[in-house]
């Protein structure tokens, strides 16, 4: 550990710095030759500052260290990819050496027959000798080497048809690792022909025996080098979609002859392939038609020379981005490169438009619309709510785009619909539910509206040009409504919250609501016809609980004068009778603390007007019966007190203040409970006014003891 350099204390680190200095003997011999208390403090000043003057350079050793650190891996990157651009171009020139190669065995083959015979018998079986070779130039070299292949492996037979064209290219032990977790599976035995890859399995008590485990072939097949990674080396990665395999060579010699041999064998059957397509391409020459004596038939001739037919025009498929567009779209789908492969079926349907469709055109239509479908379900997969549901709606727009381009629009509808409805329901599930019900109900409006907005939006964009799907998101909107209705309800009214909090909590989510106004979009009357029922139960709760405390404080009735003892007390009842649209109340109160009503009446009155005042903040056409019948049952229970009540008691003076309070409700109470109903409904309400009527007719005869309780 360096101390730094220069300064006066070079001594005193010198000493430090020593490889036999001992702390503990250092501070005893320091306290017996210091004087005092200040030389230790000195010598204690000296030692801190080395201190900071050593993590001061450390510090700056560490930073040059991470420079030169950051400037390493940069070069390292650039150097990374100064070797890949050399790898890719060497490959580019082997692949060209060897085409030209190929194409001299070719011409070769063409001028001597014998020799290409010979090569090709050959190529059958490279392990032959060179004599034998020459032997094995017919077809039953061929055939010997397939059937001795099927012999060895059980249950191919079916699977592999014994095709005159079809020979053993290379074949050996491999071991295959699980691509997760790297762990090892089992040793397998595999056999590449000149147009698939056949994967067995050992048979435990065979030796040189092979079960099938799987088929691919060359055209769907990607192979992709795995870099060493010890103890993991000598591997190499198959793509078939949607599944891939990793294998491990025995050394890396007989790995790289297996990338190589695969390489070299799926360019083979891409070059076959490609001379097949030519040659059926090529116009073949039609028959003579006999002479006719029809002197009429000449006419025809000659219009139909004038008309060219559609099947004398050739297609070429012959261009190097046709002949491999299979592979490129393996490629896409394996890599994700959704775009680009939507891109090469645009310009393939792009280029195939005016063509007529010939045999060729149907064969590579074939191969096509096996990758378009592997490409569908790929995409149909990132949409499905199994994925991760993170990102909000914009997250699943590529996937969407690129099946709507693929002619899936309905599918991708449907689809995005599901995952939108997936993650809300995730999201809400995620809300905990503590504290006060309204803080809740505020968080609960918050996530569904703003994702119910954002899936909207998001659709729009995704959707712009396709109006029938329109339709489906409105179906999805109300399905999402009723979901988050269900956990509205059940947080509010299930849980018996009072009308109050019941009120707030609706309001809060008709505020919310009206957002989507912003698109569009009035859900409204759906929430208004999904709450309804609920609705109804806690108007019907409440009635019943306001009933139960009025016919309880008539029981009790005594009909005496409220003391409110103090002016405070005076003076907020004041307030509260105000507050309730009672504007006349001060002529009701009498000297002092005293107010010339029953603490009955008194108590009915604010607490009918609350009810009303709660269940106008709910109120919509579905409730006008049941607000309006909640309203008359709790009236009648009070005027109908009151009237018995006048008609039994036989005291004047207790009669004069029956009289007093029935006043108080008919020409006060009434008339306010009927005012701020029509302000709140925006309509009179006929059953009051008949309420109120009728009332006044039962006090004409109030000598009769008649109770039309």
């Amino acid at each position: 550990l360096s101390l730094g350099e220069g300064g006066g204390g070079s001594r005193l680190r010198r000493q430090l710095e020593s490889g036999g200095f001992a702390a503990g003997e250092y501070v005893k011999q320091l306290s017996q030759q210091s004087d005092g208390d200040r030389d230790l403090q000195e010598h204690r000043q000296r030692i801190q500052a080395l201190s900071e003057e050593t993590a001061q350079s450390l510090k700056r050793n560490v930073y040059q260290n991470y420079r030169q650190f950051i400037e390493t891996a940069r070069e390292i990157s650039y150097l990374e990819s100064e070797m890949y651009q050399l790898s890719h171009i060497l490959t580019e020139q082997k692949g060209i050496m060897e085409a030209v190669t190929q194409a001299l065995l070719l011409q070769a083959d063409r001028d001597d027959p014998a020799l290409g015979a010979r090569r090709a018998a050959a190529a059958a079986d490279p392990f032959l000798a060179l004599s034998a070779k020459d032997a094995a130039a017919n077809e039953e070299g061929r055939q010997r080497t397939l059937t001795t292949l099927l012999e060895k492996v059980e249950g191919c037979r079916d699977l592999l048809p014994e095709s005159p064209g079809k020979y053993l290219v290379y074949n050996g032990d491999l071991v295959e690792y699980d691509a997760d977790h790297m762990a090892q599976i089992q040793r397998v035995h595999a056999f590449l022909m000149n147009d698939c890859l056949l994967v067995a399995t050992a048979l435990p008590n065979r030796r040189g025996a092979y079960r099938y485990d799987a088929l691919y072939p060359l055209d769907g097949l990607a192979v992709v080098n795995v870099k060493d990674n010890p103890p993991m080396k000598d591997m190499f990665k198959l793509l078939m979609f949607p599944e891939s395999r990793i294998f491990q060579a025995e050394n890396a010699k007989i790995k790289k002859e297996w990338l190589e041999v695969l390489e070299e064998t799926k360019r083979n059957r891409a070059l076959s392939e490609k001379r097949r397509l030519e040659q059926e391409a090529l116009p073949r020459p039609a028959p003579t038609p006999p002479e006719s004596t029809n002197p009429f038939d000449e006419d025809e001739d000659e219009e139909e020379e004038d008309e060219p037919s559609a099947e004398d025009e050739v297609v070429d498929l012959s261009l190097e981005w046709i002949q491999e567009l299979p592979e490129d779209l393996d490629v896409c789908i394996a890599q994700r490169d959704f775009e680009g492969a939507v891109d090469l079926l645009d310009k393939l349907n792009e280029y195939l438009a005016d063509k007529p469709v010939s045999q060729p055109v149907k064969e590579l239509r074939a191969k096509v619309d096996e990758r378009v479908r592997q490409l569908t379900d790929v995409l149909v997969f990132e949409l499905s709510p199994d994925r991760s549901l993170r990102g909000g709606p914009r997250a699943t727009r590529r996937a969407v785009s690129q099946l709507i381009r693929l002619g899936q629009s309905t599918k991708a509808c449907e689809l995005f619909l599901k995952n939108r409805a997936a993650a809300v329901q995730t999201a809400i599930r995620q809300l905990r539910i503590e504290g006060a019900t309204l803080l809740y109900i505020h968080k609960l409006c918050h996530v569904f509206f703003t994702s119910l907005l954002e899936t909207a939006r998001e659709f729009e964009t995704d959707f712009a040009g396709n109006n029938g799907c329109y339709s489906a998101f409105v179906v999805w909107a109300r399905s999402s409504m009723r979901m988050f209705v269900d956990a509205f309800s059940k947080q509010v009214f299930d849980s018996k919250e009072s009308l109050s909090t019941a009120a707030e909590c609706v309001k809060v989510a008709k505020e919310h609501c009206k957002q989507l106004s912003e698109i569009g979009l009035d859900l409204t009357f759906i929430i208004h016809a999904l709450l309804v029922k609920d609705i109804k139960g806690a108007l019907q709760s409440y009635k019943d609980i306001i009933i139960e405390a009025t016919k309880h404080r008539n029981s009790e009735e005594m009909w005496r004068k409220m003391n409110l003892m103090t002016p405070e007390a005076l003076g907020k009842l004041r307030e509260e009778m105000r507050s309730c649209g009672v504007g006349n109340f001060d002529q009701y109160t009498g000297d002092d603390c005293w107010v010339n009503l029953s603490y009955t009446v008194v108590a009915f009155t604010k607490q009918t007007m609350a009810f009303l005042e709660e269940a106008l903040k709910l109120y919509f056409p579905e409730l006008h019966m049941v607000l309006l019948e909640s309203l008359v049952e709790i009236i009648l229970v009070a005027v109908q007190h009151v009237d018995y009540s006048l008609r039994c008691e036989q005291d004047p003076e207790k009669k004069a203040f029956i009289r007093q309070n029935a006043s108080f409700l008919y020409e006060t109470v009434l008339p306010v409970v009927e005012k701020r109903f029509e302000e709140g409904v925006g309509k009179p309400a006929k059953q009051l006014q008949d309420l109120r009527n009728a009332s006044r007719l039962m006090r004409v005869n109030p000598e009769s003891t008649t109770s039309v309780v």
